[in-house]
């Protein structure tokens, strides 16, 4: 594994409005991500980065996250086909969250359980989980 690393801003002013990637990893090292569709705009998934993941997908022009179950490194759709090429990608004010526009390559989807969203289901007034893709 590479060992990759992002410079810290200096000080609030370059964090908020410098031109320096300086990504703010939280406590496990980790970066939220949320991917969205670059055409349409629909949420596909939230995942995280780690600084390594990060910089892969800088090389790659294509989502590489980190899988905290596995606890590794995941290029996204290596397996199922589902690569997500970047189009755009945006970090929040403070660094530490990541916007990333994709274009889903292979059947389209992001899910693992085959949809193509992973917010696939609706929280109903009960508390209850109903399925509408």
């Amino acid at each position: 594994m590479t060992q990759a690393s992002f410079p810290t801003a200096p000080d609030k002013a370059a964090l908020e409005r410098g031109e320096i990637l300086s990504p703010r990893f939280d406590a496990n090292g980790l970066l939220a991500v949320v991917a969205t569709h670059a055409e349409t705009g629909e949420v596909l998934m939230f995942a995280h980065m780690n600084a390594e993941a990060l910089a892969q997908t800088l090389e790659l022009s294509e989502a590489v996250y980190f899988s905290r179950s596995r606890n590794e490194i995941w290029h996204k759709g290596a397996t199922s086909g589902q690569i997500q090429k970047i189009v755009e990608m945006r970090i929040d004010c403070d660094q530490d969250c990541l916007w990333i526009k994709v274009l889903p390559q292979g059947d389209g989807g992001a899910c693992h359980v085959g949809f193509r969203s992973c917010f696939y289901r609706v929280v109903v007034e009960d508390g209850r989980l109903v399925e509408r893709p």
